[in-house]
Parts: structure tokens; sequence; C-alpha cells
């Protein structure tokens, strides 16, 4: 296939059109002049996690708390293992982004006060279906935004060690991308679909995550060396059997406890009720014959259950169509819980690129913000918008510094022929969905994944490293017959990268903090004595290279050091 190549110019490049990709354009349309591109592999009206609407804002400072007393939460949630610094300035925004979002026209639930109505002490009700189309909306009215939908980025343009722009080919057309710019920021979401999902065949998207977000942005990083963090600290979702819908709808919205198949509640035998343990209780009881387990719904109310109606069409409406379909609603029948299969996604846990208070990563000029921006547990929405701000007005304050210069055309004739000869890889013995079912049942069976009750030992994610290297080399290999089948290997390819940095995260660090999420049965017991620190890495020369920094504090303000 014959590629045009289309070269643009602008200030600043956004790769990612999601809800932190949207904000931090309108940060910046909001305070200058200067030109901004979003490109997004879909259409940023339905792109990103957002995608299907929200019915709650997770993060939120309400009555009775603070900034100090949500990092406290954050970190008790997560083991100590937070960037508190991230997380702090995150907390004192999450309001005023707020705010900023019922201004766009984002319905917010209130009392007969005029006060937000709270579904807990860090979450409020909202009537979010339209949430990132009106996000959408506001970012096309901005005259200095161009938004380039349906292209798919691959890797960064760097120039000594330096990002200049991007590179990626339109999923529409027979053109290559070549977009300059003197700051990017990378908004590209976490990744779904490394593991064989709890779903299999026909309904293998049907997912907690996103399952468009292939963890492009984590990939493009490892290739280009940035420092990366805390991968290990995977996120597995609680979940609604078969639908996969949210179950803190129901735990927060009604207050319904987590029972086993006696009836009995389960969660504190295990632990502190944190979000992990709410999981590895539930897989515990399952493993002793005590499931399936539950959320008690059975004798609420009917204005309740309407409530429950309601909330679930809002962004997970296959949970209410399944009530109604079975004529038994949550009042008159328990609703079944399981887990998911772990993902890498920094908007929950702290997975991501190693960032510093401005968002800025290791590598010059490039910024990562949302679910690919890693320290900062529990962003979830609001967290993400105050990311995108964050990064927005840094860039601001310092893009006056940067000067580029375009790389030669042999180098993007280079790039040109690498995305080309996919399409003329005639002797493939792989399709495309063979070298997907293999990396999700490697990563299933030897890296923790649903098969194994999340556990993983060093045997087996040895076995996971070789054969994971060994799909990267076929994956080269594979033939495209169209852009979707280009677009299709790129997302194996990114996959297989996150996989690789995943696995030595989860090898290195010798404890189990956090249970489920990386329960390693060769050291089963948490080790504050040793392990109270950061596990980041580098990708060099093929390899990853494992750096172990301090924690850092609340009241630090940490920067990069050559």
């Amino acid at each position: 296939m014959e590629f045009d190549v289309r070269t643009i110019d602008t200030d600043i490049l956004i790769i990612g059109g999601g809800t932190a990709g949207c904000f931090s354009a309108l940060t910046i349309t909001d305070n200058s002049n200067l030109k901004v591109v979003i490109a997004d592999k879909a259409n940023i009206k339905r792109s990103g996690c957002l995608a299907a609407g929200v019915n709650a804002l997770n993060a939120y400072i309400g009555k009775g708390e603070t900034a100090e007393s949500f990092v406290e939460y954050v970190k008790k949630d997560a083991e100590g293992i937070i960037r508190e610094d991230l997380v702090y300035s995150i907390a004192k925004r999450l309001n005023e982004v707020t705010k900023h979002l019922e201004v766009l026209g984002l319905p917010i639930l209130k009392d007969e006060k005029g006060a937000y109505v709270q579904r807990g002490k860090r979450s409020i009700k909202i009537n979010g279906e339209n949430i990132k189309p009106l996000l959408a909306k506001a970012v096309m009215e901005r005259e200095n935004v161009t938004v380039l939908n349906h292209i798919n980025i691959v890797d960064y343009l760097l120039q000594e060690g330096h990002v200049i722009g991007a590179i990626g080919f339109a999923l529409k057309e027979n053109v290559i991308y070549e977009i300059y710019a003197k700051k990017t920021i990378c908004a590209t979401g976490g990744a779904s679909g490394l593991y064989r999902p709890n779903n299999t065949t026909f309904s293998r998207h049907k997912m907690w995550y996103c399952p468009f977000n292939t963890g492009a942005g984590y990939a493009m990083g490892i290739r280009a060396g940035a420092e990366m963090t805390s991968f290990e600290m995977r996120f597995i979702a609680l979940r609604c059997k078969d639908t996969i819908a949210p179950t803190g709808t129901i735990a927060q919205g009604i207050e319904a406890v987590q029972v086993n198949a006696k009836g009995e509640a389960y969660v504190e035998k295990y632990g502190k009720p944190t979000t992990h343990m709410r999981l590895y209780a539930t897989v515990m009881e399952n493993l002793k014959g005590n499931g399936p387990c539950f959320l008690k719904t059975e004798g609420i109310t009917p204005e309740q259950e309407k409530e429950l109606y309601r909330a679930y069409l809002n962004m997970a409406p296959a949970q209410t169509l399944k009530w109604l379909e079975n004529n038994r609603g949550p009042a008159h029948e328990n609703v079944e819980i399981e887990g998911t299969e772990p993902y890498i996604v920094g908007g929950h846990t702290a997975s991501g690129y190693w960032i510093d208070g401005d968002r800025k990563t290791t590598l010059k000029n490039l910024y990562a913000i949302g679910d690919v921006a890693g320290g900062s547990p529990k962003k979830y929405v609001t967290g993400c918008l105050a990311e995108g701000e964050i990064a927005a007005i840094s860039a601001l304050n310092t893009i006056e510094d940067v000067h580029i210069r375009k790389l030669d055309r042999k180098e993007i004739s280079e790039r040109v022929a690498y995305f080309s000869h996919f399409f003329y890889n005639n002797e493939t013995l792989y399709s495309i969905e063979e070298v997907e079912e293999a990396m999700q049942k490697m990563m299933d069976e030897y890296a923790g994944g649903i098969s194994t009750a999340y556990m993983y030992n060093t045997t087996k994610l040895g076995i996971a490293e070789k054969r994971i290297e060994e799909l990267l080399g076929i994956a080269n290999t594979l033939k495209a017959s169209s852009l979707d089948g280009l677009l299709a290997i790129f997302e194996i390819i990114d996959r297989l990268y996150v996989c690789k940095v995943l696995i030595k995260h989860l090898e290195v660090r010798k404890e189990t903090r956090w249970r489920c999420y990386q329960e390693y049965i060769d050291f089963p017991q948490k080790d504050n004595e040793k392990w109270m620190q950061y596990v980041n890495s580098v990708y060099k020369e093929g390899g990853v290279e494992i750096i172990f920094r301090e924690l850092v504090r609340r009241d630090e303000a940490y920067e990069h050091k050559d």
C-alpha cells in the first residue's frame, strides 16, 4: 500500500481526545492563542473511558473532607505507595474542575438546598450519559484547536532525546501524519486486553475498561526510553457478573454489603476493606467453596430499586436490561459479583509515566496526564481533568523556550516503509487474532490472570517473559489487508511492549503488597522494611532496566534530574 505523507506544524500536540486531553485543550485555549492539535484514534465525541457516560464523579472533596484527608485516603488504600505530591496537587483542584464541568452543561444532582448530592465522602451524583459529548462540543467550538479524528499515533518524533511531535496513520484514508509540536501532551489512557477477559469469543470486548485503550501511550514512551513507574500495581475491578457493570453504584448508592453463598458478610474477615481487599476477599471466598459472592440487595425498597435501574441506564445499561429480561430486579435477587482481568491504568492505581509536579515526563517537552500518568491512584474523571489543567499551564509557561528542527526525509521515509511492510508480509504463519489470543492466554496463565486467581510465581513469570518476546517477533510478520488490520497489528505490538515491562515489574517487587493486584506466591507477605519504594523502569536496547526511587511526600517538590 502506498501512503501520502502530510506534515502538520502546531504549538501543542495532544495525543488522545478523552477526558484529560479535551480539558487540557480547553485550558490552553482559555489562556492563550496558541495552536493546538488533538489526534484521536476514534472520534472525540465518544472516545475514551467516558464514551458511554458515567453516573458519578468519584473524586470530589465532600462535606467534612479536605485535600489533605483525600491524600491520606488514597495513601491508605494504596498501601502507602503513591506520589503524595501528585495526589495533593490533584485534590486541591477537584472541586474547581467539577464546577467547570457544570458550566459546560453537565447535570449534577442537587438537594433542596442547592448542594451537590453526595454518594459517599468523595463522590457526587451526576447525569453523565453525555459527559463526553459536552467536552467534545466545547473543544470543537475553539477556533485555535484542530481535531484529527480517526488518526492512530504510533510513535513520538525524537530529536536528541527531545520529543518534537509524533507520527501516525489515518484510518479512513492512505495518509501518514507527521506532526511537529513544541510541546506534546500524552493523554491516551491505560491498557486493556493484555489478559484473557471474563467473557471470551464474541463477547470478549465486554470488559471493565475501554477495549480500545490498548496501552499505546505507554508503549510509545517505553520505546522512546521514558521512565515508567509502578506497572506491578495492576488494577482488577470487582464487577457485576457477566455484565461487568460497576459495583460501586450499588455498594455506595444503597450501602449494600458483600455476602457469600451462606449470606455471611465476609470482607472484614480478610482485613481492612480497601479496594483491593474487597476483591481479594471475594476471590478467597470462592476458592474456599463459599461462593458465589453477592452484593446484598434483596429486600431493598421499590424506590431504591428504581434508582439502581436509572443509575445503570446512565453508564452500563446491560445491567438494567438483565434485570428486566429476567423479571428479577435487585429487590428480589442479590447481585452476583466477580473480579475482572487485570488492567494497567493510572487513574485507579499508580501505573504509568514517571512525571514531575508539572506532569512532565523524563523525555523533554513531553507531558503525561490522566490514566497514562503514574503515581496518583484514584484520580478518576475529575483527577484527569485536574492533570490536564496542570500540564496545560506548565506547557504555556515554558513553550517560548522551545525551538525544534524537523527530521530529515530519510528518517521519515524509513518510518513510512515500516508502516507499509505489513501489507506485503505474504508468508506470515499467524493471524492477528491468533497472536492476540496467544498473548492473553500467556498472560492469564503465567502472569497472574483470572484462571490462577491472579497469583503468579517466579518460574511462571520467566515463561511469560520468554513467550511475550517470541510474540513480539511474530507480530512484525503479521499481514494487514486494510487500514483497520494495520491498526489491529499496532495495537497488538503496543500491548506486547506493555506486557514485557509489566512482567519485569511483577518479578522485581519481591513481596505481596496489593492482594490480587500483585499476588506473588514466592513472596506472600508485605515487607515495609525493604519495599516502601517505587519500582521504575526504562527500556534500553531491548531490555527493561529497573530503577528504585524513594517515596515523594506531600510537601516535596519533585523534579527530574539528568
